[in-house]
């Protein structure tokens, strides 16, 4: 048996009750601070770090007793963090008690402002629950280093989930009346695949026999075709796209606008100009929304989000996508007349850039300037 001492996410009690799969019980949780520590964000980025500071006083709340099971849980979640334990003392009402600390093993992290709590569970405590539910569904079969490296596709699928909660109107029947039978993941790694089998009412007011069908979970993209007016010119990129391999189309590097995955935090029009700068090396100067929709409402679960962009191509620097994500990327300045011509001749391969491309087509002449 063991005391934790968090200061902070774990403070957040629905956090810390879906990291160690049990209610806690009256008693076994209660404050405590740490002298000579403060708590602060890591510059950047959406949760905190401890260090240690004379004279300050870290605030946060005692584990106590916790299980081997409750320590190889909290070890998980947080090992995956590049989190350590360390052993330390904490005060309590009762006064002093032996605890051990996660402790942030990378140096590299910057402090930022005070931690706050409130704010955190403001701005990332529902979509750090829905992610953590997801890293700890799969305790005992990753590692903590595996639960890090898909932590990123976990939190965007989260954040995915939680946008797509505000996004339609009201459905034509209660969704309620969708009887969902059993919900089975079937893989889990950049992409998540599950096996649902259900039932939902039909439009005469009878409910279908059960239908056993395959979700592709996926997060929100952001796709923008680089326009420069004065040019009159399109930059698109080239790509090496497995999918389009596994298809069996001989040629899988394909033409497209720039796109990417949103990052938890961010505004489609964010996502759209690091895209841009990324992969294309360019800098916007304006966005046009051309529109947003699922993809593919029969087989995923992405949602994108279209633009024009405008921008400066005697200016481009860099692109060539992230090596760090395996990209390897070329941009191709292209007319557009030719990119028409492509379009009428069936050439254009990409759906983004078939609907982009005919958004700049209707609304080119006001965004050219005056001859």
């Amino acid at each position: 048996m063991a005391d934790f001492f968090f200061y902070g996410t774990l403070c957040h009690l629905p956090l810390l009750e879906l990291v160690l799969d049990r209610a806690l019980s009256e008693g076994e949780v209660f404050p405590a601070h740490l002298p000579d520590h403060a708590v602060t964000w890591v510059r950047g980025e959406g949760f905190p770090m401890i260090r240690s500071m004379p004279g300050a006083q870290a605030d946060g709340m005692v584990l106590r007793g916790a299980s081997g099971e409750d320590e190889a849980r909290l070890r998980y979640y947080e090992g995956g963090f590049d989190y350590g334990l360390s052993d330390l003392r904490a005060r309590t009402a009762q006064g002093e008690v032996a605890v051990q600390v996660f402790f942030p093993d990378d140096p590299a992290w910057t402090p930022g402002a005070p931690w706050s709590l409130e704010d955190w569970v403001r701005d990332w405590g529902a979509l750090t629950l829905l992610a953590a539910e997801e890293a700890m569904g799969q305790f005992g079969r990753w590692s903590p280093a595996e639960m890090s490296a898909r932590w990123p596709q976990m939190c965007r699928r989260a954040a995915s989930r939680l946008r797509a909660k505000a996004r339609s109107g009201p459905p034509p029947m209660a969704l309620g009346q969708v009887e969902v039978a059993a919900r089975d993941l079937t893989h889990i790694g950049f992409y998540r695949t599950e096996r649902w089998r259900l039932r939902h009412p039909r439009f005469d007011g009878t409910m279908t026999a059960e239908l056993d069908r395959e979700v592709f979970l996926t997060s929100e993209a952001v796709v923008v075709l680089p326009y420069d007016p004065a040019r009159d010119a399109v930059l698109l990129i080239e790509q090496f796209r497995p999918n389009v391999m596994a298809a069996g189309d001989p040629n899988p590097w394909v033409c497209e606008p720039v796109a990417g995955l949103m990052d938890p935090g961010e505004t489609p029009e964010d996502t759209a100009h690091r895209e841009t700068a990324e992969e294309a090396g360019l800098s916007l100067s304006a966005l046009h929304p051309v529109g947003r929709a699922y993809s593919s409402t029969g087989s995923s679960t992405e949602f994108v989000h279209l633009f024009i962009g405008i921008a400066d191509f005697t200016a481009r620097a860099g692109g060539g996508g992230l090596a760090s994500e395996g990209e390897d990327i070329r941009g191709l300045e292209q007319p557009f007349a030719a990119l028409m011509d492509d379009l009428a001749a069936g050439r254009v391969r990409d759906m983004p850039l078939i609907a982009t491309a005919q958004w700049l087509a209707m609304n080119r002449d006001k965004l050219r300037p005056p001859a």
